[in-house]
């Protein structure tokens, strides 16, 4: 793989290809990795989660993590000097669900409609209330009450909903292997979760209709998935591995109908919930990091990325070889962003709705981080491709603005744009933040001119 780079073989800084005009630029966080201030909201399976002793790498909790709820405007004050379009922030249930909860929502939003910053919400970043489980089919209506609730409040200054992020996530790592809240290693019993944060998200995309919105959409972190060889058995558990990850969360949203022999395995009337789950949507969220490299299963468990993959899996996941890594140790592969999005376009082709990219990042440490600059220069080469290969793509969001709690890593990874100083609260900006604000700059300046 030929990485790309900021700076070209001379030393200059190559010019990023133009991007339509109306496209939207932006970062993303989540509450409980920034918001600290827990003694203001209810306890969520994350509290739960990080006070049982060897969950969390470095022991830490999100008690204060950025302590945003307090800084916010300071916060969005970086994000106006960003110059970006739009944040897009995450809404904590357990929050709401405290007396005035909703209130420091309220005040995000004015001051990010004051700065001239879009207000992007998502409704479900993983933070559930600590009496709630996914496992259970009230959730999902308990959680489109909570969508009204949110909407009726905030919906006169959000007009781009997200309802869940990371649907596949929660249900690997939190209820298939453990590794995230609320802790649970049910392997293959942990559908039901899957199964029920969709239709949680479908209830949800009626409430915001009926509250009124006219741009909804879900988020799903996707990748290619790479077979480890030619031989079958690789080919087979790559097949598998991608159904898991990419086809059992898409399929449903915008195909109406799980991939073969998942249908029969999920809980309820399926054929009624796939309706509900299936709504139309404005516009379909990718968040994008690396591709995966599967093979067979090699029967014993392996450590990867930081997760524990258990030997009874039907799969192995295996190190992608000759790129750089990040200081996560993940593979840093823009060509897979082009692979990933044209291969959606290819599969789902006028059921797919336009995307947005709602995240996008590294865990690199530094201020004067060259290496993010360079993740994040050739990520966007790389979404370009996808848009002149006729992809229609609409945003591009970079995880994440600050540094913060990176769940069971603890303060060990930082993706920020900003760094902070987890001590003292000290926001202080990154290289990378200097070089988006200009990327930013120069794709309105080259509208502007060519407008």
């Amino acid at each position: 793989m030929i990485r790309r780079m900021a700076i070209d073989e001379r030393g200059a800084t190559r010019p990023v290809p133009r991007f339509p005009d109306g496209f939207l630029w932006g970062v993303s966080t989540s509450a409980h990795q920034i918001e600290g201030a827990a003694d203001l909201r209810e306890r969520s399976v994350w509290d739960a989660f990080t006070a049982e002793p060897g969950r969390v790498k470095d022991a830490s909790t999100a008690e204060v993590a950025c302590d945003h709820y307090h800084r916010y405007r300071e916060d969005v004050a970086l994000l106006a000097g960003l110059g970006v379009d739009a944040y897009r922030f995450s809404v904590s249930w357990p929050r709401v669900d405290a007396p005035h909860g909703l209130d420091f929502y309220d005040r995000l939003v004015d001051e990010l409609c004051a700065a001239g910053v879009r207000p992007v919400a998502t409704l479900f970043h993983w933070d559930l209330p600590v009496a709630l489980d996914w496992l259970e089919r009230d959730t999902a209506a308990r959680f489109a009450a909570h969508v009204s609730r949110v909407a009726d409040r905030l919906g006169d200054r959000v007009d781009k909903w997200i309802t869940l992020n990371e649907p596949a996530e929660h249900t690997l790592l939190g209820h298939a292997l453990g590794t995230h809240a609320p802790g649970r290693r049910l392997l293959f019993d942990a559908l039901p979760v899957a199964h029920h944060q969709l239709l949680a998200h479908g209830l949800a995309v009626r409430a915001l209709r009926a509250a009124g919105a006219t741009d909804v959409g879900i988020t799903n972190s996707h990748g290619p998935t790479w077979p480890a060889s030619r031989e079958q058995a690789d080919l087979e558990a790559a097949d598998f591995y991608d159904l898991l990850l990419n086809r059992l969360f898409a399929d449903p949203l915008l195909l109406g109908r799980y991939p073969d022999g998942i249908e029969a395995l999920m809980p309820g009337d399926v054929e009624a919930d796939l309706k509900v789950i299936a709504e139309p949507l404005d516009f379909y969220g990718v968040n994008y990091y690396a591709p995966t490299r599967v093979g067979a299963p090699q029967g014993t468990e392996i450590e990867f990325g930081g997760i524990s993959m258990p030997a009874e899996l039907p799969f192995s996941v295996r190190d992608i070889e000759g790129v750089p890594t990040t200081d996560f140790g993940w593979p840093v592969v823009p060509e897979g962003l082009t692979e990933l999005l044209t291969g959606f376009r290819d599969r789902y082709g006028d059921r797919l709705p336009p995307i947005v990219v709602t995240e996008n990042g590294c865990s690199y440490e530094g201020v004067d981080d060259q290496e993010r600059i360079d993740y994040l220069d050739g990520h966007v080469r790389a979404l370009h491709e996808a848009l002149e290969a006729g992809v229609d793509v609409r945003g591009y969001f970079v995880w994440s603005l600050l540094d913060n709690f990176e769940w069971a890593e603890g303060y060990a990874r930082r993706f920020g744009l900003v760094h902070v100083d987890f001590a003292t609260q000290r926001r202080t900006p990154k290289a990378s933040y200097r070089w988006f604000r200009d990327l930013v700059r120069a794709q309105r300046q080259e509208g502007t001119r060519t407008g």
